[in-house]
């Protein structure tokens, strides 16, 4: 079916950049949304970016005017711009499909995660 695959993560100073991506295969019947969440350690996963089929996106007020979310149609890759990185964005980052099956029941699609570590 669809398999998401993250990619870009690692070791960062603070205020360091990061760019990470996620490649996805298979087919999708419908997709609603794209996005990227993360989860502290320790902490519950929380949504950090969507972008809406249509455009349009959202960001968590902690990564506001340091995020920025993307996707480039032709290579079926979504990607998270990560700038002036914080310890706190220290997480496991996922990225996130949301659609309808066939049967038009709603399902979310995962990547394995990748993780960024904001330390000196």
């Amino acid at each position: 079916q669809v398999q998401l695959v993250e990619s870009g993560g690692g070791l960062v100073q603070p205020g360091g950049s990061l760019r990470l991506s996620c490649a996805a295969s298979g087919s999708i019947f419908s997709v609603n949304s794209r996005a990227w969440y993360r989860q502290p350690p320790g902490k519950a996963r929380e949504l950090v970016a969507v972008i809406a089929n249509g455009g349009s996106t959202n960001y968590a007020d902690s990564v506001k005017g340091r995020f920025a979310i993307s996707r480039r149609n032709a290579e079926n890759t979504m990607y998270l711009q990560m700038n002036s990185l914080k310890p706190e964005d220290t997480a496991v980052y996922y990225c996130n499909l949301n659609g309808r099956t066939w049967l038009d029941k709603p399902v979310d699609y995962w990547g394995q995660g990748t993780q960024v570590t904001v330390s000196s």
